[in-house]
């Protein structure tokens, strides 16, 4: 099989589909690996590396996608670049399927997965590229916020007083939340958090910070069997929005982190909530690019409201391009072996559940469910 990484044409995407080390692996099985030339120097890799991990280096795009049977990169191709690439190629990317519209695939009958829609199963979770990012920006969110904060993080005793450590509450304890909780705790920070699944709480705590909600008999039991939140009723929701709100108006950094995948996302931090917060106080709304958990927010802006900064980022993993990268070019390793048939070479007709999941289009048509619906 041949496969191709080009470089990321979004705007500051740093990320690169692959490392040196990543491909010395797939060269290691027996694959033909080329990318364009400085595809990773965003990320510190160059090119001299990825020749000595046995990689072929093609000076453009357009040559190095020649004749490749699987192209692998961090964002799915744009309009423009799917009109350059060779009909019937497959991709594997971060499709952003919910936003994708799949004609201009479908035209070029190119094959295309989606590593959002990598199936949460154990069998998985080395694939789970959704979850590697997120980590990472839970950890670069609190690393911005406190470096927008312009104070110190932990307590400072000093012979000239003492400095009081950071008040940070993060909103949300899945995979980016749990690291950004993690984060600030180890900045010295007095950090609480709050989520709508009661089993947090024990996560919450087992970091070291104090857990915020209304825990009455509704919120006990709000929680499926598989693990899911119930819709609370909107009495609940109003104690729990007055609860939150007392305790953002006392806080330094307020970190949301709360996505639904294909929906807005919901609004956490309200305008009055905002305003409420003391002049040099932060809000990093890591939900921006679907709307934001704040309305005030903006993407790649910070936006100052009588004093307080609402910093929206709509790509932390870029910000931390080496590593991030690392883990991509991982999920997406541990993912190959799915569709490489005995003989090496690229095999789509299986019945894997994760393969059959992750397939968006095929031969000219959308052949996911979850975007015919």
């Amino acid at each position: 099989m041949k496969l191709t990484i080009i470089k990321e044409t979004v705007a500051g995407e740093a990320r690169v589909a692959a490392t040196p080390e990543t491909v010395k692996k797939v060269v290691g099985l027996g694959h033909a690996v080329t990318l364009e030339s400085n595809a990773g120097l965003a990320a510190g890799f160059t090119d001299a590396a990825y020749k000595d991990a046995g990689a072929s280096i093609a000076k453009t795009a357009a040559t190095a996608v020649k004749g490749a049977d699987l192209l692998m990169k961090v964002r799915g191709p744009s309009a423009s670049e799917i009109k350059t690439l060779p009909e019937g190629l497959s991709v594997v990317a971060l499709m952003d399927p919910f936003s994708l519209d799949p004609s201009a695939l479908n035209g070029r009958k190119i094959t295309a997965l989606s590593m959002e829609f990598t199936p949460r199963i154990t069998r998985a979770q080395s694939m789970d590229a959704l979850s590697s990012q997120s980590n990472l920006a839970g950890y670069r969110a609190v690393i911005e916020g406190a470096t927008i904060y312009g104070r110190a993080m932990p307590m400072m005793m000093t012979a000239a007083g003492t400095i009081a450590p950071a008040k940070v509450f993060v909103m949300g304890a899945g995979v980016a939340g749990l690291q950004a909780i993690a984060t600030a705790r180890r900045l010295g920070a007095v950090v609480t958090a709050t989520d709508v699944r009661p089993a947090a709480k024990e996560q919450v705590g087992s970091l070291g910070a104090k857990f915020i909600a209304v825990e009455d008999d509704e919120f006990r039991e709000a929680e499926t069997a598989g693990g899911y939140a119930k819709q609370m009723s909107e009495e609940y929701q109003k104690k729990q929005a007055e609860l939150v709100a007392s305790h953002i108006a006392k806080q330094d950094i307020v970190v949301t982190t709360a996505l639904i995948p294909g929906r807005p996302a919901p609004v956490l931090v309200t305008e009055a909530m905002v305003k409420s917060m003391r002049p040099g106080s932060v809000i990093v709304d890591m939900a921006v690019t679907q709307g934001g958990n704040c309305p005030l927010s903006k993407s790649d802006e910070i936006v100052d409201v009588d004093g307080v900064k609402v910093a929206g980022f709509s790509n932390l993993p870029a910000h931390l391009p080496a590593d991030a990268s690392a883990l991509y070019a991982k999920n997406l390793l541990a993912f190959l072996p799915l569709i490489t048939a005995e003989d090496g070479s690229l095999n789509l007709d299986t019945d894997d559940e994760i393969v059959t999941a992750m397939l968006l289009t095929r031969n000219g048509e959308t052949v996911n469910e979850r975007l015919a619906s």
